[in-house]
């Protein structure tokens, strides 16, 4: 991939590390992960997943497809379907021709694995496409198999080729987070981001985090990588990668809500106040987030209590203010009872 667009090999390989593996002494830590110093950059505008939000979202693509005379359940690129051109060498344009219709025009990625064996020199970028493919359609234990297999093979020189001229359109919506989607364009982040996610899904939380390392720093990157520290209970790493993050846009304003989490759970109350204050702060965080954020809030001051207060505490306290305080922190659990079940439920 990083050799160039469409180069499907590791882009490890020369230290033959399997995909979804770190280097010998590298913790995948990459200083400050949200600094990204690119002038372009692959990542199109996040969306926060709501259940509304994901009934629209599926209504107006399939309609946007239609329009654009793509099929449903077929990958997306931007500015349509592109129209393949003339290929020199009979047999190139005739793999190419078959390699197109596969990629733009079939949902089912068996016809891209059947071209893969049949033509070894673009096995690795139909195995790409495919589990691109796969991966949008959920299937994620299919599309990590997938992915991880064309990363480990290199293609032929007329694939590069023709993923340089063709492919730099392919959108792929990745799951960051917890309901934060952001479309990429094909590129080496949008497939180690897919294979991140899926990874992560089909419960292999240090292969998923493993897989991102490497990567050029975003805030994409950042806000999965910190999710998957999160999750495997390296509360001191999300901390110290960001460190100093403010409230620019709602991919950091997410970053934030896992710093604040982080920092709860190793205890230092003040620190996750204020990374929930920076979330509320710009006025147009996604409503979704900003909830988040109260939730967290009330969570942070029922939990700083239980540490404050003790039995006899309690007890030295009125009635009215005992079960006022009672009455927050049932809402507050129900809240994150709701979140736990349900929060992720569009998002399937």
């Amino acid at each position: 991939m990083s050799a160039g667009l469409g180069e499907s090999a590791q882009r490890n390989a020369t230290d033959d590390i399997p995909a979804g593996q770190l280097p010998a002494g590298r913790s995948g830590v990459q200083g400050r992960p949200y600094t990204d110093t690119r002038d372009l950059s692959p990542f199109r505008k996040p969306v926060v997943r709501t259940p509304v939000r994901g009934l629209a979202g599926s209504a107006g693509g399939v309609l946007t497809g239609l329009m654009a005379g793509r099929r449903p359940g077929t990958l997306t690129a931007e500015g349509g379907v592109p129209r393949l051109g003339k290929v020199t060498g009979r047999a190139s344009a005739k793999i190419a021709k078959a390699v197109h219709a596969a990629i733009f025009g079939s949902t089912d990625p068996d016809r891209l694995i059947t071209l893969a064996r049949t033509y070894p020199g673009w096995a690795g970028l139909c195995y790409l496409m495919a589990g691109l493919l796969a991966y949008s359609h959920g299937s994620h234990l299919r599309a990590s198999e997938l992915l991880q297999r064309g990363l480990s093979m290199r293609n032929d020189a007329d694939a590069n080729r023709y993923a340089a001229v063709y492919l730099a359109g392919v959108v792929t919506r990745v799951e960051v987070a917890e309901r934060i989607e952001v479309p990429v364009l094909f590129s080496e982040e949008a497939v180690f981001l897919a294979l991140s996610h899926s990874l992560r899904e089909t419960g292999q939380a240090e292969a998923a985090l493993a897989a991102l390392a490497g990567l050029p720093p975003s805030f994409p990157l950042a806000l999965a990588r910190c999710s998957l520290a999160a999750e495997l209970g390296h509360d001191d790493d999300v901390v110290a990668d960001t460190e100093g993050l403010l409230n620019a846009d709602d991919l950091a304003a997410a970053l934030l809500l896992v710093r604040a989490r982080s920092l709860r759970r190793l205890g230092s109350y003040g620190a996750a106040r204020s990374a929930l204050q920076e979330v509320l702060r710009r006025r147009k965080t996604d409503f979704t987030l900003r909830s988040d954020a109260l939730t967290d809030q009330a969570l942070l001051l029922l939990d700083a209590g239980r540490k404050t207060l003790g039995y006899r505490d309690w007890q030295r306290r009125k009635p009215a203010q005992v079960e006022a305080v009672k009455a927050i922190r049932k809402d507050a659990e129900m809240h994150e009872l709701w979140d736990r079940e349900y929060g992720g439920a569009d998002g399937d």
